[in-house]
């Protein structure tokens, strides 16, 4: 073999060095702490059998509300119940409530402020629906959704039945429900309830799945699909069922994760549905109480592969900053998690692989998810709560625990795998990850995550991102409007450009974030324009800003 010259030799390693460097994306850090010893020492108890019964491997709900409005996010998660019994009187498996006592300590609250749930529970969602200025829950069950309204003395009451939330469904009997959406699709002030229903289960009649003498979870094709549940706010304290006239009774699926925003910028929210094994959906608000499924004519229904995947967690936002919300949805493995661009007219475009999605996600499994910006560099960022739908024991148990995932967002609608250097703990640490909530904790501008786990203790992960990028976090009162704001949208104009969002808690799979609007400005010190649609109508406009504080804004008389 002939010897290379040494120039020659130095000059290829310089080269290479080069292309390397030229390949390898650049971003502000993204990274995360595994915060201990919190006094949040919730484990989430799928009460496993040997059946390997559908909900054992779906429980998930965790959410960030600041319940006594202290200033301080506190935490609430969701737990399974004794299979196939439904008993939760065992402390083992109530829901828990956590107060914020700052400073990443957390003081279990859940027997003084009655939410210990009483059915096996999957998700939650939370809003004041009552517009009294105090954030109430709905916990999503396989037979049976709790409403529990806020007293604003540290207490809730269940009014489920007061609220007309309990009557047995005419066709069903009992509704599985997943997920669910607070918000005002009339925009009359008051927040209506969308409930994402998941399929027909009878413990009774489950088949036995998976190889003989291994049981493991069974395929989705096994088990009817539900249709979904709206129910419009009377303003009284109840609700009406508005199902079947709103048109959103008409589709049966499999429902889970939600994506609530106003796609085509009429006005009025719609819902992007992510199903399980069928085509997703996509219920656009024709403004007249009336909702129409357009997932197909959207190109939201199908990957570009053009089969139905098996959809988990959704999120809405404004990935590219370009006035027109987008699409990212969860999946499981060799599925990939599709990205979808709002093109405007109620039209997306699935740019999955072209974003760099395709080939992170592909040999993943994905529940819960979020559209954030961690490091505050004015660029939205992607997160995936990570973990496969079968047995952490049984035959595929080589693939179930999985690390979560963190993409970060290089601009042009590119993302790259921020996740190895995202922390020692967070890069590593394996479980079945389901549920997630995301909001700043501790109130120092950067979001920080919470990933609930099955049969596991929870995922408390304190944002470090270490580049000082400037943020402005900010909190919507609605008076015409729902008190919340939710659906409001805001735009934030800097000297480096202009950043899209809006007012939602419903995000992911069975979860609730901060109601909080987030912006990440990278160095501006000042928005020199922050401009606040209301869902009433009314256009709010805030100039010269500084940047790095939290903002309330309430919603001007007209």
């Amino acid at each position: 073999m002939a010897r290379v010259p040494p120039f020659l030799l130095t000059l290829a390693l310089v080269l290479a060095a080069g292309a390397a460097a030229a390949q390898t994306p650049s971003y502000d850090p993204i990274t995360f702490e595994l915060v201990k010893s919190s006094g949040i020492d919730f484990v989430t108890n799928s009460s496993r059998t040997a059946h390997r019964h559908q909900p054992e491997t779906m429980v998930a709900g965790a959410a960030f509300l600041d319940y006594d409005n202290d200033g301080l996010l506190d935490v609430y998660l969701v737990n399974g119940a004794e299979m196939t019994s439904f008993d939760k009187t065992k402390p083992v498996y109530w829901n828990r409530l956590y107060h914020n006592l700052g400073n990443w300590k957390f003081e279990d609250v859940t027997e003084k402020a009655g939410v210990k749930g009483r059915d096996y529970d999957q998700g939650v969602a939370v809003a004041d629906y009552d517009n009294d200025g105090f954030p109430d829950l709905l916990v999503l069950g396989v037979r049976e959704n709790v409403l529990y309204r806020n007293k604003g003395d540290g207490t809730f009451e269940d009014v489920t039945e007061r609220a007309g939330l309990k009557k047995p469904d005419p066709d069903y009997g009992t509704l599985w429900s997943v997920a669910a959406a607070f918000f005002d699709y009339d925009n009359d002030g008051k927040l209506d309830l969308f409930i994402s229903n998941y399929c027909v289960w009878d413990p009774k009649t489950e088949p036995l799945c998976g190889p003989k003498g291994m049981n493991d979870y069974c395929h989705p094709n096994n088990y009817k699909g539900l249709p979904n549940s709206l129910f419009h706010n009377n303003g009284d304290g109840t609700f009406t069922d508005v199902s079947v006239k709103s048109g959103i009774r008409k589709v049966v699926g499999k429902g889970m994760g939600i994506g609530l925003a106003d796609f085509d910028d009429d006005g009025y929210l719609d819902l992007f549905v992510a199903n399980d094994t069928e085509p997703n959906y996509l219920f656009h608000n024709k403004g007249d109480g009336t909702f129409e499924e357009i997932g197909f004519v959207a190109g939201v229904a199908y990957p570009e592969a053009g089969r139905a995947l098996s959809g988990m967690g959704a999120d809405a936002k404004d990935v590219d900053d370009d006035g027109k919300i987008d699409i990212f949805h969860t999946a499981l493995s060799s599925e990939t998690m599709p990205l979808f661009k709002n093109q405007g007219k109620n039209t997306f475009m699935e740019l999955t692989a072209r974003a760099g999605v395709s080939s992170l996600s592909l040999s993943r499994a994905g529940w819960a998810n979020a559209i954030v910006d961690f490091n505050n560099d004015g660029r939205k960022d992607l997160f995936v709560a990570g973990g496969d739908v079968m047995d952490p024991t049984g035959e595929f148990r080589e693939k179930v625990r999985q690390t979560n995932l963190v993409m970060a967002n290089l601009g042009g609608f590119k993302f790259t795998d921020a996740t190895p250097q995202a922390g020692p703990d967070f890069s590593t640490r394996r479980a079945t990850h389901r549920g997630a909530a995301f909001g700043d904790l501790d109130n120092d501008g950067r979001v920080d995550a919470l990933v609930t786990a099955l049969d596991e203790g929870v995922e408390l992960w304190r944002n470090t991102s270490p580049t000082p990028n400037r943020w402005l976090t900010v909190r919507t009162i609605g008076t015409k409007s729902n008190r919340d704001g939710i659906g409001a949208r805001l735009v934030a104009t800097t000297a480096s450009g202009v950043r899209h969002s809006h007012v939602n808690t419903a995000v992911g799979y069975g979860g609730a974030s901060d109601v909080r609007v987030h912006f990440g400005l990278g160095k501006d010190e000042t928005v020199t324009k922050l401009e606040v649609r209301w869902p009433s109508g009314i256009v709010q406009v805030l100039e010269n800003l500084p940047t790095n504080q939290a903002l309330e804004v309430r919603e001007p008389a007209q």
